[in-house]
């Protein structure tokens, strides 16, 4: 899991950021949202689109106040949803120094910190500078990139004015000048294949695999039929072409066993003993689709860091009349 943290002023832009990368890459997002307060207006948004999920941490900043909750949250992610990438919107009073730090605590084989965005409103960047100097500099000084974002300038030299005040906290930096929404593919992409470091996840001595991979612990669906159904739809390739899957589903009447190769598969029973998991490897795979009909208790009532996360409705599936004579048995041996 690659994680980027798009950081900012309050009022900068950052969910209007994240849509329009959703919507430019088309990459499996999974976004942390860092609010105060439990409206979630800005999560609501981002439930929106269609390729990223959303979850909500609230009533408190992740720099600072919720460091423990936020580093159990983001193992919890990583291990449950294993998404592609998990985009980390803090709250606009965030130290991004402080969120770096603790991201890097936790940061393993599986765990990769990207180099962070910072978008900055350029007309209200004079207000944010006196009023909130120390977390505005700590915001444009720990970024990779800096984007500019709400831009009436009446003159050149106003301009000149702010990229020059940018430049001289953080030298390093890459700052997007031209409205973000005109730049191609490969500017988003590079946002997402840059590590912290500044190296390229892409170069060819680290080239990823040519077949993906998801993991997802705790799957359920309510009985074999409709794990039948599923493993159907599977192999017809709706869910992506899977050409390996198999794991433990966990039904109303206990554990079920399924494995599946190409157009074909298995169903069978196993011990109760046994912790319910999954795994599917192919190409482009559909990461939401599965989770969210896997993982459908976990999108309408689990809780991450004891804070209740967006809900997000899964898909019905239709029970079948008879079940075939083996999964029957299976489920009576259940």
């Amino acid at each position: 899991m690659k994680i980027l943290i798009v950081s900012g002023f309050l009022g900068a832009g950052k969910t209007t950021f994240i849509k329009e990368m959703a919507a430019k890459t088309g990459r499996d997002f999974v976004i942390m949202e860092n609010e105060y307060g439990e409206a979630g207006i800005d999560s609501a948004l981002l439930n929106q689109e269609k390729n990223i999920n959303v979850w909500e941490l609230t009533e408190g900043c992740v720099c600072c106040t919720m460091k423990a909750d936020f580093a159990s949250s983001v193992l919890t992610i990583a291990n449950t949803l294993d998404p592609e990438y998990l985009i980390v919107e803090p709250t606009g009073v965030g130290m991004l120094s402080s969120i770096i730090q603790n991201i890097r605590q936790i940061s393993y084989e599986r765990i990769l910190l990207l180099k962070p965005v910072t978008i900055v409103d350029a007309d209200s960047f004079d207000f944010s500078r006196r009023m909130y100097g120390e977390i505005l500099t700590d915001q444009i000084r720990a970024a990779g990139t800096v984007v500019i974002s709400k831009r009436s300038f009446s003159s050149v030299s106003e301009a000149s004015g702010l990229l020059d005040y940018i430049r001289k906290i953080n030298p390093g930096a890459c700052i997007q000048y031209e409205h973000y929404s005109r730049q191609d593919s490969s500017w988003w992409e590079s946002l997402l294949k840059t590590r912290l470091d500044g190296t390229r996840i892409d170069s060819p001595a680290l080239a990823e695999p040519e077949l993906d991979t998801l993991s997802l612990q705790n799957p359920s669906l309510p009985s074999a039929n409709h794990l039948i159904f599923f493993l159907e739809d599977l192999i017809r390739g709706e869910f992506g072409c899977i050409c390996r899957a198999k794991g433990l589903i966990q039904t109303e009447k206990g554990l079920l066993r399924f494995d599946a190769v190409n157009d074909r598969y298995s169903i069978t029973g196993c011990e109760q003993k046994e912790s319910p998991g999954a795994t599917f490897i192919g190409r482009d795979l559909k990461r939401n689709r599965l989770r969210r009909l896997l993982l459908s208790s976990i999108y309408t009532s689990s809780k991450i860091s004891g804070r209740k996360t967006i809900q997000n409705s899964s898909r019905k599936l239709p029970g079948f009349v008879t079940a075939p004579k083996n999964i029957r048995k299976a489920e009576e041996a259940l």
